[in-house]
């Protein structure tokens, strides 16, 4: 890369030369050579930085300490500022970006209260492992530690939340902590990393050099897996009769979706995509269950309870795929492949464990696999399929519409998933509205589902799409959001409109906080303690009119025969954002459903239905 310079620099210092010219006149010098240093202010060198790695959009709030950062900001042409209206909103549009492209997102906040609302993103980032890099400012360097006006200790707070952050006490370093920070955020398992740069250091004068010389002792991620372990399981392949191959949002990341399907195809074994990981492989392939656990298809989390060996690439075992662990899949052998070794073995134990990036891991036991069935028959799973597919036909993915005649918002989002299509990029916030969006929205190809999957952070959905908006800019994006979700971010419409993001935002209307109102209803003898939100009762607040309050086109929509025309409407404005209220009913519920604190095994396919899995049913 070379160094970036300002017009202004560019001419800087330039003294006539007749000389050498043949007419007078001034001569500007030339750029100067790459790793040449210049002298600049602190900011100054943070926005070049920022420019060298890459960075096409910043979302962001100014304020006092990080002021300064936004005087040469406003030169640049490479990067583009998102003037959002919360931080927290710049933060989840930071994730947006992020997931949509496979880019590292970044944000930018002031220190106290602007670091501080940071946190939640940054926390929400960590646990679905993406690529951010977060840009404070703080308290010049004399008032650090004296509880001065804004003063947080930002670092300290996001240690356990981010992958790595930086204090710069130096104008000199701001060049290596930005290109360390986006190396760490992308590299290895993504992840947030925060970069706080006191004020004064921004306002000093420093040199500016690119590329910097990175230090990062002790910190090199394994990629290539180890030959041994691979090829132990393809030998565990080889002699399995009940294979899985449990599917988590590593293979995403690692963009190794290609690799996963040649290795499905070319061993027949049944995939399950989690939460993290939906449209890694076909909804429309034979060979794909969905998805397992809380909330995912019974074909899935009965196949994963039955298996004899689980293939786990990319996912980490968490709560709601294993229900209780002393009873997840008694059976099994399991291959544990991930690129973080703290995963391996965290919650369930790795029979074999493999170390590395999934692309790479997939590939080598794509080879290995072949190498094994080379001289031997291939494996019959043909009784293990007749097994999952009668599990897939007794207990489909489907709904029952509401007794009331009010309109059901499985049917809405399925519509718009059908009209929207596989090409689309969708958005979730957390709750009802999150499984069902999940589970009746068919996902065909990486980077089109993005949603809160560990920290399960309601206000995503509306952020996160503007920021896959600002990433994907021909693409139609989706916010499939909840009544409660909309109301805590649904601000960031305004930068939508304002800023050019026409985001088409579903708001599944039902009145009420829906996924805790399931629980109340299942385990609090139907005593609904402050889940009524009133939209329904009082309209409070008119969304449709709020919507155009914010810039935006409001609809409305109630019968499940307006359904197909308003989403028609929606795709077909595309100078604003777009925001339909689906008035839905209010005791709708998801299934099937693996209560908390209990086992797979218990899985209800709907309200007093279990599935009996017999181990009569299941091949030896």
């Amino acid at each position: 890369m070379t160094s970036a310079t300002s017009r202004s620099d560019t001419n800087a210092g330039s003294t006539p030369d007749t000389a050498s010219s043949g007419h007078s006149g001034p001569r500007p010098k030339p750029a100067p050579p790459a790793g040449t240093p210049v002298r600049v202010t602190g900011a100054q060198s943070l926005v070049r930085a920022l420019e060298a790695v890459g960075v096409e959009v910043v979302f962001g709030i100014p304020g006092g300490t990080i002021l300064p950062a936004y005087d040469p900001l406003l030169d640049s042409t490479k990067v583009r500022h998102v003037l959002v209206r919360h931080e927290q909103g710049a933060g989840h549009a930071a994730t947006g970006y992020a997931q949509a492209t496979g880019k590292v997102g970044v944000c930018m906040a002031t220190s106290g209260p602007g670091a501080t609302n940071l946190v939640t993103p940054l926390a929400d980032a960590h646990m679905d492992s993406v690529p951010l890099v977060a840009v404070t400012g703080q308290q010049s360097r004399a008032l650090i530690g004296t509880d001065a006006f804004q003063e947080a200790d930002i670092c300290g707070i996001t240690m356990p939340i981010t992958k790595h952050n930086f204090l710069v006490t130096d104008p000199a370093d701001i060049p290596r902590a930005i290109a360390e920070a986006f190396h760490l955020a992308s590299t290895g398992r993504p992840g947030p990393v925060l970069v706080d740069i006191p004020k004064d250091v921004l306002q000093e004068t420093t040199s500016f050099a690119w590329p910097p010389d990175m230090n990062l002792p002790g910190y090199r991620p394994t990629l290539r897996p180890h030959g041994k372990q691979v090829r132990e399981a393809a030998r565990l392949i080889r002699d399995s009769r009940r294979p899985v191959l449990y599917v988590g949002g590593g293979v995403l990341k690692a963009k190794a979706s290609e690799h996963l399907r040649e290795l499905a195809e070319l061993t027949g074994i049944p995939v399950v995509t989690t939460l993290m990981a939906r449209g890694a492989f076909p909804d429309s392939h034979p060979q794909h269950l969905g998805m397992p656990g809380m909330h995912g298809s019974v074909a899935a989390v009965a196949a994963m309870q039955r298996a004899d060996l689980l293939l786990a690439l990319g996912a980490r075992f968490d709560d709601r795929v294993t229900g209780r662990l002393d009873s997840f899949a008694p059976d099994a052998t399991v291959v544990h492949a991930d690129i973080d070794p703290a995963e391996i073995s965290k919650n369930r134990k790795a029979d074999v464990p493999i170390v590395g990036d999934c692309a790479e891991i997939i590939t080598e036991l794509i080879a290995a696999v072949k190498a094994e069935v080379a001289d031997t028959d291939e494996p019959d799973l043909s009784a293990w399929w007749t097994q999952l597919d009668s599990w897939r036909g007794t207990f489909p993915a489907g709904y029952e519409w509401p007794s009331d005649g009010t309109l059901s918002p499985q049917y809405v989002i399925e519509r718009i998933g059908d009209i929207a299509g596989p090409d689309a990029v969708y958005a979730a916030g957390v709750g009802q509205h999150q499984m069902w969006a999940a589970q009746f929205i068919k996902y065909e190809k990486p980077a089109t589902w993005i949603n809160s999957g560990g920290l399960g952070t309601m206000g995503f959905a509306v952020p996160a799409a503007m920021g896959a908006q600002f990433g994907r800019p021909g693409t139609p994006v989706w916010a499939i959001d909840g009544d409660g979700c909309f109301q805590m971010t649904n601000q960031e419409l305004a930068t939508c409109a304002i800023e050019g993001a026409p985001i088409k935002v579903a708001v599944i209307n039902n009145g009420n906080l829906g996924m805790v109102r399931q629980w109340q209803n299942l385990f609090y003898s139907e005593r609904y303690s402050n889940t009524d939100l009133g939209t329904h009762k009082h309209r409070i607040p008119d969304f449709a009119l709020l919507a155009e309050a914010l810039g935006c086109a409001g609809l409305r929509c109630e019968t499940k025969d307006g359904v197909d025309d308003v989403v028609r409407r929606a795709m077909e404005i595309n100078d604003r954002p777009v925001v339909i209220d689906f008035v839905v009913g209010k005791d709708a519920q998801v299934w099937p459903m693996v209560a908390a604190g209990t086992g797979n095994d218990e899985i209800m396919a709907a309200r007093g239905i279990r599935p009996l899995f017999d181990d009569d049913e299941v091949a030896p």
